[in-house]
């Protein structure tokens, strides 16, 4: 910024120059101030690019030649409808109370004759009771000999075998062990706080173990992990991302938790299994995925992140993204005026609508309608961004959105080039919120190998809910079942999408 002490020129041209470069930096810095404000006073949540009630969809907004643009959309008419009551399911435990009148009641106040029933209203309450703790006591019996006892000989003893644990010599049982898993890492409900709420119930119980329950558990469920892994890799395609983690015992400032999914968030008829995976890395170095993926070099559907480029895998962009940095810049803008950001945002609701529309169809059908319906629109909007780069300051927020853009455009465009792909990485950051909202409570991990155990536990809740299994019946059968199992035995029947409940 020019310094009010620096000697002004005397030729205008030279003031001219020096009242833009000022200009242009007051409007940087009213535009940052404007998003500061909205994100500490407004609402966080980004609504979804299919919905149409964020912006108006008339697009009547400024593109380069600040000409309206003619509206489409179509009047829509809203009705009212009164609320009603989902039923309670059939398959909890019921309890029939009879609400009757006195006996004396039963006279009718007109001729005193004897009323008789005619009929009854039903209506439905759901009690809660707090979790019932219980204490298995094993007995095993032992045997002798008497003869050889009479006969003071060597006496063989003979007991029942130690019944079947997942940690041996604990207190612990799979029930015991899925409920502190499910209450941690899909509830997000600390150690400590788990701590004090067996308290409550005379149970002595302290973090410290818990935690070591965690990391043996995590360590016997290893083989399913790895299991998913194999499965995870033969897919068409996969989704990946990453967030900061806290490990305290870790030289890094900073370390990473990985996510790897497919699939969807929830269970449908299709070849893709469902499957999420976290894994620890004290870095976020590109090598970390290139080394998890391996030898993978079908499709890896990313950010913009760099790092990812050290795979073999063919890079797919994420459109969401790209909306997300066009929003911000329409937050950045003077209220109530509209320009080339809104411009943007409504022309990629354009594609997603045309993804909602396709949804339920063929891959060969996706592709067909893509290559004739999206592709136009994505030549559209380069040109647009193209011919904007030039015209809008770098530094602003929609020179960010619009650089950005062009710098992905290889990427963002590809998903077009198939009917199985999808358009944004949004399944992969649903996937890692429940790791990012637990953090927020328990804040960081201990060890290295206690950030690991989170991630093997995480990948076994999330895979569950995505398969739309309960985590913590499937955790426990996992529990209940792999001591049984040898190194050898199969483990294909303990898959998520096999789990029957």
């Amino acid at each position: 910024m020019t310094s009010l002490t620096t000697p002004l020129p005397e030729d205008v041209e030279s003031l001219k120059e020096i009242i833009f470069k000022l200009q242009s930096e007051v409007d940087f810095f009213k535009e940052q101030f404007r998003l500061s404000q909205h994100k500490k006073f407004s609402a966080s949540s980004e609504v979804s690019p299919d919905q149409d009630d964020f912006f108006d969809e008339a697009e009547s907004v400024t593109d380069s030649s600040n000409e309206p643009i003619a509206s489409d959309k179509e009047d829509i008419s809203y009705t009212r409808t009164k609320p009603k009551r989902k039923p309670l399911p059939k398959d909890i435990p019921r309890e029939v109370v009879i609400h009757d009148i006195p006996e004396e009641g039963k006279v009718c106040a007109c001729c005193n004759g004897e009323l008789h029933q005619m009929g009854c209203d039903r209506s439905e309450q759901l009690e809660y009771k707090p979790a019932s703790l219980k204490v298995i006591e094993h007995v095993r019996l032992k045997y002798s000999c008497r003869s050889c006892e009479k006969n003071n000989s060597k006496v063989d003893i003979v007991i029942a075998p130690v019944p079947i644990s997942p940690i041996p010599r604990s207190i612990s049982t799979p029930s015991l062990l899925s409920q502190i898993i499910i209450q941690k890492y899909q509830y997000a409900l600390p150690l400590y706080r788990q701590e004090s709420i067996f308290k409550q119930y005379g149970i002595d119980l302290s973090r410290k173990t818990m935690s070591s329950w965690m990391i043996r558990c995590s360590s016997l469920l290893k083989p399913v992990i790895e299991k998913l892994k194999l499965e995870l890799l033969m897919q068409a395609f996969i989704h990946a991302d990453e967030t900061p983690l806290k490990v305290i015992k870790d030289d890094k400032q900073k370390s990473y938790m990985w996510v790897y999914c497919t699939g969807s968030d929830s269970p449908c008829e299709s070849e893709v299994k469902n499957i999420v995976l976290y894994e620890y890395q004290p870095t976020r170095a590109g090598q970390c995925t290139a080394n998890y993926l391996g030898d993978f070099n079908r499709h890896l559907v990313v950010d913009g992140y760099a790092g990812y480029e050290k795979t073999k895998a063919t890079l797919v962009g994420c459109m969401a993204h790209v909306r997300r940095k066009f929003v911000e810049a329409v937050r950045g803008q003077v209220k109530g005026k509209t320009g080339k950001a809104n411009w943007a945002v409504n022309h990629i609701k354009k594609l997603y609508r045309i993804e909602k529309k396709i949804k339920e169809l063929s891959p060969e059908e996706r592709y067909k309608i893509r290559q004739e319906e999206s592709k136009p629109l994505l030549e559209e909007f380069k040109s647009w961004l193209e011919k904007s780069s030039v015209q809008v300051p770098p530094k602003t927020l929609i020179g960010k959105a619009v650089n950005y853009s062009l710098n992905q455009w290889g990427k963002l465009s590809r998903y077009i080039e198939s009917g199985e792909l999808p358009i944004d990485n949004n399944r992969a950051e649903r996937a890692i919120k429940p790791f990012v909202i637990g953090r927020k409570n328990w804040m960081f991990s201990n060890t290295s190998n206690g950030a690991q155990a989170s991630a093997n536990l995480y990948s076994l809740i999330e895979s569950a809910k995505s398969n739309g299994i309960t985590p913590y019946d499937y955790i426990e059968y996992l529990l209940t079942e792999l001591p049984k199992r040898g190194k050898d035995d199969s483990i294909d029947d303990l898959m998520p999408w096999v789990f029957k409940g």
